[in-house]
């Protein structure tokens, strides 16, 4: 009974989150058991463009680190935040969500935090509470992600990627286009929309709540 629960429960998490998450799970316990090393995963563009290992374009994005504190921190992040935004500014949008993916991607590794980031600077007015030590505005989230990093003894450089890259993306998504004078510039490839956009709502979607305000 309880596996039919969990199972149910994992069909609930929308296509794209559940397909990450599930990856980067799945890539961390392949290493964690030896099947594959860190050094066949990592970005390389030598060995990507000369040996033609293409798959390092993406398992760079699915592996953050050994087992351990970082990880589960890094995942619950990515999993909380991936979920709300697909549920929420991409709901019914999943081209225009891979789209984004795809363009943080291209610019940069530091992944989750660029996903926080976009999520915050679209719920500026939401409160929210940061393991229950800290009530904060979502804008304020990554700068204190950047904060705990720091206080881990982690490098912030990550961390100051994804903030970057993630304004740029809101910058070109949400702002510019409705400056004077303004245009929409990340415009979602036709063929991603045929692909993943869905022809009509699920009923029995069962979106992530919001933090309570």
């Amino acid at each position: 009974m309880a596996q039919r629960g969990l199972a149910a429960e994992f069909w609930q998490v929308p296509a794209v989150t559940r397909a990450y998450t599930s990856a980067c799970v799945l890539t961390t316990a392949a290493v964690q058991l030896e099947l594959i090393t860190p050094f066949q995963l990592y970005f390389n563009p030598e060995l990507i463009f000369r040996k033609f290992q293409v798959w390092r374009l993406v398992t760079a994005f699915l592996f953050f680190g050994p087992l351990g504190f970082s990880f589960f921190f890094n995942l619950l992040f990515l999993y909380r935040y991936c979920r709300m935004l697909e549920e929420g500014s991409f709901r019914g949008r999943t081209a225009d969500f891979v789209y984004m993916f795809l363009f943080g991607g291209a610019l940069m590794t530091a992944f989750t935090v660029m996903l926080v980031y976009v999520w915050s600077r679209r719920n500026p007015s939401l409160r929210m509470n940061f393991f229950g030590l800290l009530n904060l505005q979502a804008p304020f989230l990554p700068w204190v992600l950047l904060a705990f990093s720091l206080l881990l003894g982690n490098s912030i450089l990550v961390d100051l990627l994804g903030i970057a890259v993630g304004h740029i993306y809101y910058f070109l998504e949400d702002v510019f286009p409705y400056q004077p004078g303004g245009k929409k510039l990340l415009l979602t490839p036709g063929f991603l929309k045929l692909i993943f956009d869905p022809r009509e709502e699920d009923p029995d979607y069962n979106p992530l709540p919001e933090e309570p305000r």
